[in-house]
């Protein structure tokens, strides 16, 4: 574009918009394929000659030579909405201010920013590329916060604005953070597109005005995928049948149809699994509440099942139905000495759905980073600032709830009754975790995502109101499908070779929660979806909409990079021991989980205990903490089967338990930090060591096809001789996600955070031990 003004260091132009241009045109070489560059504080030469063009017309020009360059590509259905041409994207590092001009342009499904940024795709072969999602795009579901920038101070924005901003800040909820100026941006176009990204993404929506119906629609004719290659979607008798048959549970459980056509609940999906002794009449009599509903079956017979709570009453007659309509559905799975259960309440001695919205709201805040020097005044306290989140302790909680529930079924051999108020939450959530924990099939790409659609899409939790995609209210908002997956992720970091998927898998899940192309996370019931799209839908069009499902991953990713979903050194077989990784000593705290000090109590008092609250164990002392926790004292049957496991060699392929002492628990490095450049490892960390492994096993395969090509022909034994070995690159820690386009910039020193580590010399010294100079 090579004709855009120039930002000076402290963001603001320092001369008229023409200049630069003039300079450039002398070949004073400050501006280059459309990248600005600034703060160097040396002047630029004076012009030798005046030019007569208007800034107006540099503008226009500029916007010609952008629509020449980039082109904007719309999805089937889209539309553009607005755009701004000269905005300026900016890369903060420290004071400086690089960026590159283009325009941005909002349309019903995202906003784009397109700009000549060439100079920014030269690492190509490490780029993770996404077919839907560009890397300067941006779903209006996935934006967060907006904050406009008005004489150097941010704030945020919403509504109608009086005054607009020089500079607008976006934060994701996939945790990227995007600076636009708008400084040299005509005063209508600025606010047409401020105005309409406000109102785009923050304004309230009806769920038939989401792109997922004009995508699906303009799709209508387009050939349609079937979802069961995927996944079991449970969305028929046969496949919950089947299910019963996988996991033995046909001789004690029943699949029913009496929901069919959503006649007695429209909040449970239209066929599921009840005990064999349970009549219809039983599931009609209060429309599907107070029933147990099948989850799955345990080796020994035992099985796992949710429950949603009746309505509280307040009139006797009516309450002391319900009590005697539950002690009759209760009997049905606890049938001493045959069958014993346990009801475990979520609702009132587990987390609520306030605690996880909370500690995510303080967590996701340290990695929306401004700039490098806003990064380095944070490291300082980072342990603090995470442990004040409370999101680590969240994880282990659920983790240890799991232990607990699979602790009753594998060891105590007795039922379990998950019950919640709707059984669409943390029932999802803890269920699902064990099945994970207890069920080699759920580690498996096909298991797994028809576990998804087993406990959360056919389960009922609701996506639309949890993920608040139509921005209707936040108190039901709460991460709970995330923090399942963050669950998940410690398992695979601690038992890499269990998983058939890798933790890349699981980020790009948790992005696709904000694609609306996808109908898998966009209802809150399948009830609401039929009613909307499917076979009940009124619209009366002459074929049923197109949705796609998530996991289709061929939508998204070209098939080089759905390699990386999938773990090669996944073992199917046990009798390969586990691979151990080696500790890495990092030069920044950020991939760390708490420290150590964290869990100095003995196993016994503090780790099998809930510690409900730290100030009164400080404050009050041992005994009235005793007093208080008594209730979470753990049996010792329990220590004996979880200390009993983690004694012996793992069993990939069988029960699979986690660590859950506080250094365990870590922060899921490559989802929250990947746009972090000054967080990434350059040639360290596991990426480094997995790629090494990843190219010895190719190399393997390549020498035993050379082998088997021996039997044929000669010919063929060439054409494999031929074919070039893999070539190791220097990859990030954060690899496939990392660019490494800023780069990263140590603390100037000294500061007032870093003083008492002493002077800086000794400091640089501590500094060395902890950098990991060895590329792998």
């Amino acid at each position: 574009m090579g004709g855009a003004p120039a930002a000076s260091a402290g963001g603001r132009c320092e001369r008229p918009p023409l200049l630069p241009r003039v300079a450039a045109t002398q070949g004073g070489g400050m501006l280059g394929k459309g990248v600005v560059g600034g703060g160097g504080g040396t002047k630029a030469p004076k012009p030798s000659f005046v030019s007569y063009v208007r800034p107006e017309e540099i503008h226009t020009n500029e916007k010609e030579a952008t629509e020449k360059e980039v082109t904007l590509h719309l999805l089937p259905g889209e539309q553009l909405l607005c755009e701004a041409n000269t905005v300026l994207k900016c890369v903060q590092e420290d004071s400086c201010q690089r960026g590159i001009y283009g325009r941005l342009v909002c349309t019903d499904f995202k906003i784009a920013f397109l700009g000549d940024d060439e100079s920014a795709l030269d690492n190509d072969e490490t780029q993770f590329k996404n077919k839907v999602i560009g890397e300067n795009d941006i779903t209006l579901h996935c934006v967060d916060q907006i904050y406009g920038v008005f004489d150097e101070k941010k704030k945020t924005l919403f509504g109608q604005l009086k005054k607009y901003p020089e500079k607008l800040v976006i934060h994701c909820k996939d945790l990227r953070v995007f600076h636009f100026c708008l400084r040299y941006t005509k005063e209508e176009e600025v606010k047409r597109i401020v105005s309409g990204i406000i109102h785009h993404t923050q304004a309230p929506k009806l769920l038939k005005r989401l792109f997922l119906f004009s995508y699906a629609t303009a799709a209508r004719n387009s050939p349609a995928t079937d979802p069961k290659k995927h996944a079991v979607m449970f969305d028929t008798l046969q496949d919950w049948c089947r299910e019963l048959e996988r996991t033995k549970g046909n001789m004690k459980y029943k699949a029913v149809s009496v929901n069919e056509g959503y006649k007695v609940c429209e909040r449970l999906p239209a066929y599921f699994v009840v005990p064999a002794p349970l009549l219809e009449e039983d599931i009609e009599f209060f429309q599907g509440r107070g029933i147990p509903i099948w989850c799955w079956s345990c080796h020994n017979g035992c099985a796992l099942l949710k429950m949603s709570a009746l309505p509280k009453e307040q009139d006797d007659s009516m309450s002391q139905i319900q009590k005697n309509f539950s002690d009759r559905i209760y009997r049905t799975v606890h049938r001493p000495p045959y069958e014993t259960a346990k009801t475990e309440d979520l609702s009132s001695n587990f987390l609520s759905l306030q605690e996880i919205q909370m500690a995510y709201s303080k967590f996701k805040q340290l990695f929306l980073i401004d700039n490098s020097t806003e990064f380095w005044d944070t490291d300082i306290k980072w342990f603090s600032l995470l442990e004040s989140s409370s999101w680590l302790d969240i994880i282990r909680r659920c983790l240890k709830k799991a232990v607990e529930i699979i602790e009753c079924l594998e060891a105590q051999n007795m039922n379990v009754l998950l019950l919640e108020d709707n059984a669409s939450d943390l029932c999802c959530l803890v269920s699902s975790l064990a099945q994970v924990m207890m069920d080699p099939h759920c580690r498996t790409v096909f298991g797994f995502q028809s576990l998804v659609q087993k406990e959360w899409v056919m389960g009922g939790h609701c996506f639309l109101d949890r993920c608040n995609h139509l921005r209707q209210s936040d108190k039901e908002e709460a991460p709970v499908f995330l923090l399942f997956l963050d669950c998940v992720w410690q398992l695979v970091h601690q038992h890499p070779p269990a998983f058939e998927f890798t933790e890349t898998y699981l980020t790009v899940l948790s992005d696709s929660l904000y694609i609306p192309i996808f109908s898998t996370f966009f209802f809150n019931s399948p009830h609401q979806k039929d009613m909307n799209v499917g076979k009940e839908s009124q619209d009366s069009q002459s074929r049923p909409l197109n949705l796609l499902t998530v996991w289709d991953w061929s939508v998204q990713f070209e098939p080089k990079a759905q390699t990386l979903l999938t773990n090669p050194l996944y073992v199917e077989k046990p009798k390969l021991e586990k691979v151990q990784r080696k500790g890495t000593h990092f030069k920044h705290q950020r991939q760390l989980s708490l420290p150590l000090t964290q869990s100095k109590s003995s196993p016994k008092r503090g780790f099998f205990r809930e510690e409900t609250d730290h100030l009164i164990k400080n404050l009050l002392g041992k005994r009235i903490s005793k007093l208080i926790n008594s209730s979470e004292e753990l049996q010792d049957g329990f220590r004996e089967f979880y200390d009993g496991w983690h004694s012996r060699p793992p069993s990939y392929q069988g029960l699979l338990l986690p660590h859950l002492e506080g250094p365990e628990i870590k922060v899921w490095a490559q989802r929250y930090l990947r746009w972090i450049p000054e967080a990434q490892i350059l040639g360290g960390g596991g990426v480094a060591t997995m790629s090494k492994l990843l190219e010895m096993m190719e190399e393997v395969q390549r020498l035993q096809e050379k082998i088997e090509a021996r039997h044929h022909s000669q010919e063929a034994l060439q054409a494999e001789a031929a074919s070039p070995p893999r070539t190791s690159g220097r990859l990030s820690s954060l690899f496939p996600f990392a660019l490494l386009q800023r780069h990263s910039s140590k603390p100037v020193l000294p500061t007032s955070g870093w003083k008492a580590l002493g002077d800086e010399d000794d400091l640089a010294k501590r500094e060395d031990e902890f950098v990991d100079l060895g590329d792998v």
